[in-house]
């Protein structure tokens, strides 16, 4: 029986997070990522929108952005000459009705007080601004000047992948089927294989099958798949400047290259997780709710064609729609990474970091992640996160 030191339970840029930065902090045990869909066909980071902001309404969850900015500016020194992820530093735009002032104020604030480049405008200096945009029902929008936009998951993904291949650490592709535990401690996993794997840490960093694993360990994890859509369309007028713009309705939509792309239509009133193995895009939601509020809030969306989409599932977490990270306080070599509610990509450069840090050194350095420990999860406490897109 083959036993790791650490085993991290998903691959994609979480996992993958975790693995290279305990290397980076010096770790030199043995590791092993595993990882079910070595393609990332289905994975969250391959499928969502890619993009990063500092536009959240919590303090921790804007420094944890910003660490990853930080990535993105040094990342040739981090990764060699030829590393590029497409970054496009367009920014975000949030409007919001009157309804959604006193919290879109509020949010300013408190990135205004992390040191975050957001503008906060009322409807005529929008309109300046940005030609395009009908103001009609806004009462103010928060505009991030730059540390905001898009960029490639993949080309993200595949150089901390590329990476891993120089680290010592072993990539297997495989499902975990079960994990094991003696008293308050995990043992080992078992993969769908047969194959049993001791290990000494156990790392969750399963996306949306989160849950799950945790499950697997007798543990509870208030965290399941949710299913988003998005939808690429061509509009015969191009916007470069453009930012990521995030309607009062939720809906958002922002350029990518010669097209567009948009989604957020779906209610969280009474949706449950997402079926294992449903992809296929709801098409009923660019028809009826998405192209109508595009219409209106960008008079030249009237007349667009839609062209393909695809859908994901990421990991909600049904408590707070934050992210679970640290060990359990009673199991305590069972680590989560879990539960970012549709932010987990930008983040997960930052709480790799965390972790490694916490796992090598005993405490966190760069980036406090206390916030995020599994604590409030077992007292019911939400620590609720507002800037949910």
């Amino acid at each position: 029986m083959t036993r790791y030191d650490v085993v991290i339970v998903g691959g994609a840029i979480v996992g993958s997070s975790v693995a290279y930065y305990l290397r980076e902090e010096g770790y030199i045990g043995s590791i092993a990522l595993i990882e079910r869909d070595p393609q990332f066909a289905h994975a969250a980071t391959t499928l969502s929108c890619a993009s990063i902001r500092q536009q959240f309404s919590i303090p921790e969850n804007i420094r944890l952005s910003q660490f990853t900015l930080g990535l993105f500016r040094r990342l040739k020194n981090e990764f060699g000459d030829e590393a590029d992820i497409g970054f496009h530093e367009n920014g975000y735009l949030i409007l919001a009705g009157e309804q959604g002032l006193p919290i879109l104020k509020a949010n300013h604030d408190a990135q205004i007080a992390e040191g975050a480049d957001i503008l906060f405008e009322d409807p005529d200096s929008l309109q300046r601004r940005f030609s395009w945009i009908s103001t009609e029902g806004i009462t103010a929008g928060a505009y991030g000047r730059s540390g905001e936009g898009w960029f490639d998951a993949h080309a993200l993904l595949g150089l901390f992948r590329k990476a891993l291949r120089t680290k010592a650490v072993d990539l297997i592709t495989a499902s975990v089927s079960g994990i094991q535990r003696d008293g308050n401690r995990v043992i080992g996993v078992t993969l769908d294989d047969g194959t049993r794997l001791e290990a000494g840490t156990i790392v969750n960093a399963a996306g949306p099958n989160g849950g799950g694993v945790a499950a697997m360990a007798g543990l509870v994890l208030p965290v399941e798949p949710r299913k988003r859509n998005v939808f690429v369309f061509e509009a015969r007028d191009r916007f470069a400047d453009m930012p990521l713009m995030v309607d009062p309705s939720g809906i958002y939509v922002r350029p990518e290259g010669s097209v567009y792309i948009t989604g957020g239509a779906e209610s969280e009133d009474g949706e449950g997780p997402a079926e294992a193995g449903d992809f296929e895009p709801d098409w009923s939601l660019f028809e009826e709710t998405i192209w109508p509020v595009l219409a209106t809030r960008v008079p030249a969306f009237e007349a667009i064609k839609a062209t393909r989409a695809w859908a994901g599932h990421y990991d909600y977490n049904t408590l707070d729609q934050n992210a679970v990270v640290g060990p359990h306080p009673e199991v305590e070599n069972f680590v989560f990474a879990n539960g970012f509610s549709g932010h987990g990509l930008q983040q997960a450069p930052a709480v790799g970091k965390a972790l490694a840090e916490l796992l090598v050194h005993g405490g966190y350095r760069s980036v406090d992640c206390s916030a995020f420990g599994y604590g409030r999860i077992a007292r019911n406490e939400p620590f609720r996160e507002l800037n949910v897109i």
